[in-house]
């Protein structure tokens, strides 16, 4: 008797960029490839920096894969957390090029789409979970609006017919190899960062509403 595969969960991370050799996002999602969780065999895939190739690349994967579960990852050099991006812009505003010289100022994403997709995760579930196993969390409010954003939309915009499927993004900080470089940068190794990975993908497939906890900012 042939075994029944198990459904997908696909995690994407990115490639290297802004002249940093490495990319703790991808260190991170590429070390779950192949575990089982809540039932679910994580595919992990790396996303180029490229404002319309990063799309690509993820709506292959969607089509490929047929997940129940997408997160996508990124690095947000400076921020002190990890954090669980509440909300996604329909805007391309790039302080700097990206890896294949793109540097959108004021563009929409998909033209004639909402201004926002709020996240398909149990956010505040994930957060409570990441600070019970000590891990540091918070609900960010901003993906900004470069590649990060730019996926995270475009993600939420192509499972806007696929009810069934959940998805969203997550920002983590520096790795502490790359945090040496730019000296004052908070960091996290790569190990807790796929630690949280491992809890919020578990959290994501088995907790089917979020709970109400305060989890907001005041600037």
């Amino acid at each position: 008797m042939t075994a029944t595969p198990f459904p997908h969960v696909l995690l994407t991370g990115f490639a290297p960029f802004d002249g940093e050799s490495s990319n703790p996002s991808w260190e991170a999602v590429q070390a779950l490839e192949g575990e089982i969780i809540a039932g679910h065999r994580v595919v992990a895939r790396c996303l180029p920096v490229e404002f319309g190739a990063s799309l690509h690349a993820l709506r292959h994967a969607i089509e490929e894969l047929m997940p129940s579960l997408v997160i996508c990852v990124g690095q947000a050099g400076g921020r002190t957390q990890i954090s669980l991006e509440r909300v996604a812009i329909n805007v391309d505003d790039a302080r700097i090029p990206d890896n294949a010289g793109a540097q959108p100022v004021d563009e929409v994403i998909v033209l004639d789409g909402p201004a926002a997709y709020f996240t398909g995760l149990p956010v505040k579930a994930m957060l409570a979970a990441l600070r019970s196993s000590g891990i540091p969390a918070e609900i960010s409010q901003t993906a900004g609006t470069f590649v990060c954003n730019h996926v995270f939309y475009g993600l939420m915009h192509a499972l806007r017919e696929q009810p069934g499927v959940r998805g969203g993004f997550i920002h983590i900080p520096y790795s502490p190899a790359q945090a040496a470089l730019h000296p004052g940068a908070p960091s996290l190794p790569p190990a807790v960062v796929s630690q949280a990975l491992r809890l919020s993908t578990a959290i994501a497939l088995t907790v089917q509403h979020d709970v109400r906890i305060a989890a907001g900012t005041t600037h």
